[in-house]
């Protein structure tokens, strides 16, 4: 269940020739100016050139080319980039050292280039280097290179992609992570799912599951490659505890009438679930190691769904308790709960960013289905996207995106949109996909 691909962190990826370690290529000029404020309401996306990356080699060049066009797509689908049509590009860019020739990408608009080479090197790793230039001002803004084996040139574009995005934002990007998802195929009333697997946009699918037994909610370890799952098989529901990197699977426990998988704390030492006991279901804390579990809520409602706040103070929850399904916040280590959800309709599914900021939820109302976030306080709710069953939000590791799944009625799909409400997409995936979570970045 494991190959290079997955094992490789970024530690390795980065390391260099001699001493192992990341080499940068210092900037030209100081006191850079171009930025992107992605803070403000509705941001224009930057007009980018990325020429194809220059390979040393015949071979060199497809994987170059590659490079490029990943980077692009990345840039492109983020919504805050506009990569310009190479077809308007004047200068050809045949040397990556130099300086190019910034009137030649002033008259096309650009306000920022990326240029970059990828060669093999003589041990058989491949070197991949990029240069970000601020066009307007000439000069250039970052500069890095990178070693990896040739297959896994796919995450140094991720990764590059990170670099530009963070120089021209401020903030982290997001780039090279992955989401674990429910793939199904099959009839709807004979659907097989399996635990599955991908890069963030979409490539590189992998199969975590075989589909013999019918698999839910996978929850991410937001401080390692590791996930929980729930399964249903002949001996009932079970929690199943998989680590993505060397393929080691273990029994987190069985619990009958448990409807989603437990989510990790933090410090991804404990889990926090939701288990259901005659008519109404508490909320327990299991420690991983020990397997003891602590009861942090006892009441005669419904109180399911509970997720972490990044610091681990604080937990969010979905509850029947006011009436509806509404959502509450609570003390991680139990105490008094009180609502912060007042919107129309009901409120479910919640999940706080890794960023603090705001929570995500699934809401209902007039027979209607939307994706939505809130403050932690309960002020500035507001809907992102509205449609039939969407559900299940999940964050970017940097906070700014969301993931969630929309079933229209032929089948579920995965489907992103900025917190802004802005730059609804489709994620590519093979079948049929629902129940996605994000991983934090590769490390």
């Amino acid at each position: 269940m494991t190959d290079n691909f997955f094992m490789l962190n970024r530690r390795g990826l980065l390391a260099g020739a001699g001493a192992g370690t990341l080499v940068a290529l210092a900037p030209r000029r100081a006191g850079a100016v171009l930025r992107l404020d992605i803070n403000q309401g509705n941001p224009q996306p930057m007009p980018i050139a990325l020429p194809d990356f220059v390979g040393g080699a015949p071979g060199e060049n497809d994987v170059a080319r590659n490079v490029t066009a990943v980077i692009a797509n990345n840039l492109a689908r983020s919504g805050l980039f506009a990569p310009i049509n190479p077809q308007a590009y004047t200068e050809k860019i045949v040397n990556s050292d130099a300086v190019p020739r910034f009137p030649d990408w002033r008259v096309i608009n650009a306000q920022a280039l990326v240029t970059g080479r990828v060669t093999k090197q003589g041990d058989g790793r491949l070197k991949a280097e990029f240069r970000l230039w601020d066009v307007f001002a000439g000069q250039q803004l970052d500069g890095k290179q990178y070693f990896t084996t040739p297959d896994n040139w796919r995450r140094i574009a991720h990764i590059i992609s990170d670099a530009i995005y963070e120089r021209l934002t401020g903030e982290k990007g997001y780039f090279d992570s992955r989401i674990v998802f429910i793939d199904e195929t099959g009839p709807k009333d004979r659907r097989v799912k399996r635990l599955a697997i991908m890069d963030q946009d979409g490539a590189g699918v992998r199969y975590l599951t075989r589909g013999d037994d019918l698999v839910l909610t996978p929850r991410f370890n937001p401080s390692t490659q590791e996930i929980t799952y729930m399964s249903y098989g002949q001996g009932g529901p079970r929690v199943y505890l998989l680590n993505i990197e060397t393929g080691q699977r273990e029994i987190v426990g069985n619990f009958p009438g448990m409807t989603f998988a437990p989510r990790f704390s933090p410090d991804g030492q404990r889990v926090i679930l939701s288990l259901q006991q005659g008519s109404n279901a508490n909320l327990f804390v299991m420690d991983l190691r020990s397997k003891q579990t602590t009861r942090l809520t006892d009441t005669p409602a419904i109180d399911t769904g509970p997720c972490y706040s990044p610091d681990g103070k604080s937990i969010c929850f979905e509850s029947d308790r006011g009436g509806s399904q509404q959502i509450y916040v609570m003390p991680a280590t139990g105490g008094p709960a009180q609502r912060i959800s007042f919107g129309e309709g009901h409120h479910s599914t919640p999940v706080w960013s890794p960023r603090g900021d705001y929570i995500a939820f699934t809401g209902q109302a007039r027979g209607g289905f939307a994706i939505g976030i809130l403050k932690p306080d309960g002020s500035g709710e507001r809907v992102l996207t509205e449609g039939f069953h969407n559900e299940g939000p999940t964050f970017a590791p940097n906070g700014r995106v969301l993931m969630f799944f929309r079933d229209p009625g032929q089948g579920p799909s995965l489907y992103t949109i900025d917190i802004t409400g802005r730059n609804e997409l489709k994620v590519p995936t093979p079948s049929l996909a629902s129940d996605p979570a994000w991983s934090p970045l590769l490390s």
